[in-house]
């Protein structure tokens, strides 16, 4: 709907599938936008835990809780919605209660990750007030999300990010918790 001409993550996740017989693929998407391309592209389908934290309501107007996935994929989308200029402490309430939660219980064989830093202070587009503090903790619980259910199988895919200093605080913090 206006960012994306590909969406990388859904691809990834149906090459995981069809070429390397996944069965359980997590995608966790925490950019400000909610991640509805993704969402549609997996909403009936069992084999992909999608999990979206983003600002609500927002462009594109889509990820409210009650999306939940249809037919087989009921329960298979999680979405997280925040209202606008939530922080770290409101960002990590609720990936712990909603997003960890759900991974936890899902037990994914592969994770990957849609990081989107355009919730970030500093970015104009977002509205939200996450720092490299927050970010780097929600990357904090998807490593250790990844040990305990996948070995360790985690990618992310760079997603948003309209500020330099936001983008490289982000960027960042996924290898502060990988080194």
């Amino acid at each position: 709907m206006g960012f994306c001409l590909f969406n990388n993550i859904a691809i990834a996740a149906e090459h995981l599938i069809k070429k390397h017989g996944k069965k359980r693929i997590a995608i966790i998407d925490y950019d400000v936008h909610h991640g509805n391309g993704t969402q549609a592209s997996f909403y009936d389908r069992d084999d992909i835990l999608f999990c979206s934290i983003h600002r609500y309501p927002f462009f594109p107007g889509t990820g409210g809780s009650h999306e939940k996935g249809a037919g087989a994929g009921t329960d298979y989308t999680v979405n997280a919605p925040l209202p606008g200029y939530n922080n770290n402490d409101d960002y990590k309430k609720a990936f712990d209660d909603i997003i960890v939660k759900a991974v936890d219980d899902y037990k994914p064989e592969f994770i990957l990750v849609s990081a989107g830093y355009d919730a970030h202070e500093r970015d104009p587009l977002g509205g939200m007030s996450l720092t490299k503090k927050g970010f780097k903790y929600m990357n904090e619980q998807l490593f250790q999300l990844a040990k305990s259910h996948s070995s360790g199988k985690i990618l992310f895919v760079l997603e948003g990010g309209y500020d330099m200093k936001g983008l490289q605080e982000g960027v960042e913090s996924v290898f502060e918790v990988i080194t």
